[in-house]
């Protein structure tokens, strides 16, 4: 009863689940999104044979992301996204419409592009996703500078300030993001932003990854340097994004085989097939917060109806 006043002191309202029963109160670790200024901290007490869980909220600087090891299920906040493009944007299309299908649980709220005429940046126009410029263009008063990014996507303040795609300065809501989609964005990620996202940047890349990776790899140019090496499989890679170009630590890939006879369109089409699958799949454990840290650095997902398995 002791225990149960205290917690009440903090959740004035709280809703619980029942776990298997502990003989005294601890604190629960609480997987959430890093530098978001707000930890979600589990408090549980013993009452008779059940145990009851309660979520309190306080504000700090920044989180580290954190497994739960607890025998159910608590309850995770539908995360807020943002998309870079630099062209058609066929990935975030289908992350779209699979966050609008309830498949998983996440909004995407704003998308980011160099090119404010891309069909990225009409498909998000016309579903109603607020477009950012970026970066600043040179000799102009168009996009925004890294600094101004990060407190676009990041601010919890009330207002903060970004240009759309009509070039007009404009006050809006911040978005307070939880985590960053490439798709297909062709800019190296600043600095600034890797560091307010850290581990919350994800790339999809269309070659099994070391493999043609890197500079100048994209597109058109990674299938043809993948059938003239003589490889007999390809695939998309999902990686999360470091200070260079695809080299951070991989979470995910999927292969395709290269046939005998393949042009470069027709790998890039069953590549980009692939993508549209795989990326949502990760997108989905990422929002269910099933990403785990294996203790040398490697990024595993936790299997959704076991626990103890790993994709």
């Amino acid at each position: 009863m002791e225990a149960q006043q205290i917690l009440s002191r903090f959740c004035p309202k709280p809703s619980s689940l029942l776990l298997p029963s502990h003989k005294k109160l601890h604190t629960l670790p609480c997987v959430g999104p890093k530098n978001l200024g707000i930890q979600r901290l589990g408090c549980s007490y013993t009452e008779g044979k059940k145990k009851r869980v309660f979520c309190v909220r306080r504000t700090i600087e920044e989180e580290e992301v954190k497994e739960v090891k607890v025998g159910a299920t608590m309850p995770v906040r539908r995360k807020k996204l943002a998309v870079f493009v630099s062209g058609g944007g066929s990935n975030f299309k289908s992350i779209h419409e699979a966050s609008l299908k309830g498949s998983l649980h996440g909004d995407v709220l704003v998308l980011v592009t160099n090119k404010h005429d891309c069909g990225g940046a009409e498909y998000a126009r016309n579903n109603g996703i607020s477009v950012v410029l970026f970066p600043k263009v040179k000799d102009g008063s168009d996009g925004l500078s890294p600094s101004e990014l990060v407190d676009t996507l990041r601010s919890q303040a009330s207002f903060a300030s970004f240009v759309d795609i009509t070039y007009h300065m404009k006050k809006l809501e911040s978005f307070q993001v939880d985590f960053i989609l490439l798709a297909g964005f062709l800019k190296l990620i600043p600095v600034e932003l890797i560091r307010a996202y850290e581990k919350s940047i994800l790339n999809i890349h269309p070659s099994l990854l070391p493999a043609f990776g890197g500079k100048g790899y994209y597109g058109l140019k990674v299938h043809k340097a993948v059938i003239a090496s003589g490889v007999r499989y390809s695939g998309p890679t999902i990686h999360f994004v470091d200070e260079h170009y695809d080299t951070g630590r991989i979470l995910a890939q999927r292969a395709v085989p290269v046939l005998a006879n393949d042009t470069a369109e027709e790998l890039a089409s069953r590549v980009l097939k692939e993508e549209h699958r795989l990326y949502v799949e990760v997108v989905k454990a990422l929002c269910e917060e099933r990403i785990v840290w294996r203790e040398d650095g490697v990024p595993l997902i936790r299997s959704k109806d076991n626990p103890n398995e790993f994709c």
